[in-house]
This record gives C-alpha cells, structure tokens and sequence, in this order.
C-alpha cells in the first residue's frame, strides 16, 4: 500500500485552486497557518500495512 509520502504529489490544476479560492477564505488561512502533519504520526497504526 501507500507509505508515508516524501514528497507532495501536485495537481496540474493546482494554479485554478489559487484562481478560485479567494485569499482571505477561512479554510485557506487555516490551511497557512497550521501544520498539519502530525496526522501522520497519529493515523501510523490504523490496521492496514
């Protein structure tokens, strides 16, 4: 299965996100302002390999 990625994977879309999504969008600030990837660690043991 999937393992922890190294690195991020980008939609060719990605620049639309930017065009569509305003900058002071909420979840956008979130997104900015806080790292997120301790998930990881919390989700390691979920049951699959």
């Amino acid at each position: 299965m999937l393992q922890n990625q190294q690195s991020m994977v980008f939609s060719p879309y990605i620049d639309i996100y930017d065009l569509v999504v305003p900058k002071d969008n909420l979840l956008r600030k979130i997104n900015d302002l806080i790292d997120f990837s301790f998930v990881y660690n919390e989700l390691k043991d979920n049951g699959r390999y």
